[in-house]
């Protein structure tokens, strides 16, 4: 019997950007797209999310029989991880609140320390991820133009630390609308935060190049932040229901990244 809602025998391999994108934005979050012949998406979906080198990825999922290098996973990578981002950036525009936290955190790109801005909202959702080689003034405005295009919000209150780039960033972007704080105790759940972050690229020891940065960093918190089961800060959500929503969106998440 055939499986309701899925369309066996099409290979989602086969299929072209354009194509590709609009499956992706029909079933962003659904878990139900036609099933795929192939299994790259499977790797790609680990390294999005577990705590291993892409050596070490190949070697534990070599006992589940795929056979494949680490440089494999780059390829599926570039090609998929930009489509999923996408899709699930769209899928949660207009749901993030109007406070935002905004900090940023260091990666090694290429040997030298980068700065990745991130900014959360007060539920601790997801706002944006931008990768720049500055700290300044241009960086800010960048991430802020970014953010709210990303979001579809204007924010109310930003709450940073006291770096001199922001006020004037903020003032350029927001006008008056929207009130900034300078806490570096009301950020103290974006610096936790960062911690997802930090533990999944530290195995990996650095990038080589700046876009690759990003669009791994941006894919996985776009993953990080779909898998999350809570949607407040401090929420306490049961051990079952945790399993049942992990289950859940991890399927959903397979189904799209199966495309390679």
């Amino acid at each position: 019997m055939q499986e309701q809602g899925r369309q066996p025998g099409l290979d989602l391999a086969q299929l072209g950007r354009p194509q590709l994108q609009q499956v992706l934005d029909r079933n962003a979050g659904h878990g139900d797209l036609p099933k795929p012949r192939s299994t790259g998406g499977w790797p790609l979906h680990r390294n999005c999310n577990a705590k291993l080198s892409l050596r070490d990825l190949a070697e534990t999922l070599l006992s589940r029989g795929l056979v494949f290098s680490h440089e494999a996973v780059r390829e599926w990578e570039a090609k998929v991880a930009p489509l999923l981002t996408d899709a699930l950036r769209r899928r949660r525009r207009g749901t993030v609140g109007r406070s935002w936290s905004v900090d940023e955190t260091y990666l090694k790109v290429g040997g030298r320390w980068c700065y990745l801005h991130r900014a959360i909202d007060s539920d601790g959702a997801l706002g944006e991820v931008y990768l720049s080689e500055h700290r300044d003034q241009v960086a800010a405005e960048q991430f802020f133009h970014s953010a709210v295009a990303v979001t579809g919000r204007m924010p109310e209150t930003v709450t940073t630390d006291k770096h001199a780039g922001y006020p004037p960033a903020i003032k350029q972007v927001f006008g008056d609308a929207a009130e900034h704080r300078t806490s570096k105790f009301k950020d103290n759940h974006l610096e936790q935060d960062h911690r997802g972050m930090k533990g999944r690229t530290r195995p990996m020891r650095g990038f080589q190049l700046p876009d690759s940065a990003h669009l791994f960093c941006r894919a996985h918190d776009e993953v990080r932040n779909f898998l999350r089961p809570a949607t407040r800060r401090n929420q306490h959500v049961p051990t079952a229901r945790r399993r049942a929503i992990y289950v859940r969106r991890d399927a959903a998440l397979r189904d799209m990244l199966a495309v390679a």
